[in-house]
């Protein structure tokens, strides 16, 4: 009937208005319990439990101290241990769990907090004269040679990082040989542009075992996918070793 009182629900007073905080799920609690109905002992009439929650549990302590005559839930909230290694996201509180700190430069780290090393500090010891053997073995004595002619205290540090990384590191791997390494390099050459390498490397295909023709088959390829004009002055410079590399006719 209308104006009848009923008996009162939870999260309400007697006079049927809502308690605040009543009914409300905590943070980390189990099956959506509410603060207001977690209740310890015997609080006082319309009063409410203040309910300690230690972080990273989300489970009620057993110590609960009523609060006075119609007064909201509260939440008293205990700092708990810092995370354990790995732990991340959100604590049983609510609360985010720290992220770690970034890193100072020069911290202890896989690269000293500074990156990558660059690549030829990858190379083993012995690269630097495996890189001068290799490149005599590929290029010829003349050509060797003239690399150590052109070192200077300006060069120096320059000639050692491509001996080390390119000849002691990519020319010796035993992926592939130095005949395909050599076809290899001439299309990159040609496709950069860089024909005053072409004469070189020209060699250094005959010198690992490719033929003129495959040279030819070479450029023609190189022709489709760097262009006809890139590809006319590799032929130029490469007819030229070549004839060289054969002799005079008889």
């Amino acid at each position: 009937m209308p104006g009848a009182a009923g008996p009162a629900g939870p999260g309400t007073d007697p006079s049927g208005s809502a308690v605040p905080g009543a009914g409300i799920p905590g943070p980390g609690s189990s099956g959506g319990a509410a603060f207001g109905a977690a209740r310890g002992g015997a609080p006082g009439a319309g009063g409410s439990d203040t309910v300690r929650i230690t972080p990273g549990t989300g489970t009620p302590d057993s110590a609960r101290t009523p609060s006075g005559p119609g007064a909201p839930d509260t939440v008293r909230i205990t700092p708990g241990p810092p995370p354990g290694p790995g732990a991340h996201g959100f604590g049983g509180a609510g609360l985010p769990a720290a992220e770690p700190a970034a890193a100072e430069p020069g911290a202890a780290g896989p690269f000293g907090g500074f990156g990558p090393p660059p690549a030829d500090l990858h190379a083993e010891p012995d690269a630097l004269a495996r890189g001068k053997r290799t490149r005599r073995d590929v290029l010829g004595d003349e050509a060797a040679e003239r690399a150590e002619a052109d070192r200077d205290a300006f060069t120096a540090d320059f000639h050692d990082l491509v001996t080390r990384s390119a000849w002691g590191g990519t020319w010796t791997r035993p992926g592939l040989d130095h005949r395909t390494r050599a076809l290899l390099t001439l299309t990159a050459l040609t496709a950069r542009g860089h024909y005053d390498d072409i004469a070189p490397y020209t060699r250094a295909a005959l010198r690992s075992g490719a033929g003129p023709e495959e040279i030819k088959e070479t450029l023609l390829h190189a022709a489709v996918y760097c262009g006809l004009p890139a590809a006319g002055a590799a032929f130029a410079v490469a007819q030229r070793v070549i004839a060289e590399e054969a002799g005079p006719k008889a």
